[in-house]
C-alpha cells in the first residue's frame, strides 16, 4: 500500500532528478580543444604573418625572396624606403609570386630625425617620408612605419614632442592623397614612454596617423596588454620580437610579453589584421622557426 508519506517523498525524488536533468541540460558545454592544444572558448585572432623583406637571406633577386616568403607560408611583407629596389619594382615581385607587400619602413628616420634641432636635417626626414609614402602607394602597401623622434642630450623631450607633430602635419595632406598611414612605432627612443600620453599624441595627428604597436619593445616600459587596451583601434599593425625583462632579448615567445593576456586584449580591442616579425633573419629553416613561433604565440 501506498500511504500519503511514501508518495509525497517519491514525487521529490522525481522533481529533484527532473530538476537536476535540466540543469545538466541548461549547462553550457564544454569548448572543444583546438588543434594547438588550446581551449575553444575564446574566438581566433585574425592574424596576417609578415616578415621584414630584409630579414630574409636566400634568393638573388626580389622575386626570388617573395616566393620563398610566401612558400614558407607567410601572408605578406614589409620593405625599406628608400631602399636598393623602388616601391613600383617590389610590386612587379608582389605580381609575380602573389605575396603582398603591407607595409614600408621609413628607413632614415633615425638619421634625418624630425626632432632634430637642425632645421636642414628636420627636411631631410620629410622628405624622405614622403618618399617612403609613395614607395607605399606603388608598392600597394597601405602604411609606412616611422619612428618620430628621439629624446637625447640635444633635443628634449618636449622638443621632440612639438617638433615631430609640426613636420608629420606637412605630410599629412599627402598621405590623405594617397590613402596611406602614417604609423608611429615604439621603440627604445626615449619617447612616449606611457601609453596615455601615446593616445594623446596620435589622437592631436588625427585619424591617418596611427599606432605600429612593437610587443616585444614595450616589455622594457611595461605591460604590452594594457598598452593594447588603452590604445585601442588605434593599433593598427603589430611588430613581433622576443624580449625578457631580465635576460634581454630572446627567441619569440620566449620573452616577458604575457601572450595570453597580449592576445585576450587584441580580441577586446577587436584588432584583425597584420602582425610582421622583426628579429635576426636567415635562410629557409630560420624563417619557418619565426614562422612557427609567431603562430604559437597569437594562438595564445
Amino acid at each position: 500500500m501506498t500511504t500519503r508519506r511514501t508518495f509525497l517523498a517519491k514525487c521529490g525524488s522525481a522533481a529533484a532528478g527532473l530538476a537536476i536533468s535540466d540543469k545538466i541540460l541548461a549547462a553550457p558545454m564544454p569548448s572543444k580543444p583546438r588543434q594547438d592544444g588550446s581551449e575553444g572558448g575564446s574566438k581566433a585572432l585574425e592574424i596576417r604573418y609578415a616578415l621584414k623583406l630584409g630579414m630574409v637571406g636566400e634568393g638573388d633577386s626580389l622575386t626570388e625572396k617573395f616566393a620563398l616568403v610566401k612558400d614558407i607560408g607567410f601572408d605578406g611583407v614589409e620593405i625599406d624606403s628608400p631602399a636598393p629596389y623602388s616601391g613600383k619594382e617590389a610590386l612587379a615581385a608582389s605580381k609575380a609570386t602573389g605575396l603582398p607587400v603591407h607595409g614600408v619602413v621609413d628607413s632614415i628616420h633615425w638619421q634625418e630625425r624630425l626632432s632634430h634641432p637642425d632645421e636642414a636635417v628636420r627636411a631631410k626626414g620629410v622628405a624622405g617620408l614622403e618618399g617612403a609614402l609613395r614607395d607605399a602607394k606603388d608598392s600597394g602597401a597601405t602604411s609606412v612605419l616611422l619612428v618620430p623622434g628621439a629624446v637625447n642630450k640635444v633635443e628634449r623631450y618636449d622638443h621632440c614632442y612639438e617638433r615631430s607633430q609640426v613636420e608629420i602635419r606637412k605630410v599629412l595632406p599627402l598621405a590623405d592623397e594617397l590613402g596611406i598611414d602614417i604609423l608611429i612605432e615604439n621603440v627604445w627612443n626615449n619617447f612616449l614612454l606611457s601609453p596615455l600620453e601615446m593616445r594623446r599624441y596620435l589622437d592631436e595627428l588625427g585619424p591617418r596617423v596611427g599606432s605600429y604597436f612593437d610587443i616585444g619593445n614595450i616589455v622594457k616600459y611595461g605591460r604590452p596588454a594594457d598598452w593594447i587596451r588603452i590604445l585601442g583601434k588605434r593599433v593598427k599593425k603589430l611588430d613581433v620580437k622576443g624580449y625578457h625583462s631580465k635576460n634581454g632579448w630572446c627567441k619569440i615567445g620566449e620573452g616577458s610579453e604575457e601572450w595570453p593576456d597580449v592576445c585576450a586584449a587584441l580580441r577586446e580591442v577587436g584588432y584583425k589584421g597584420w602582425a610582421t616579425a622583426e628579429v635576426g633573419g636567415g635562410k629557409r629553416a630560420r624563417l619557418e622557426e619565426i614562422l612557427e613561433r609567431m603562430r604559437k604565440c597569437f594562438q595564445a
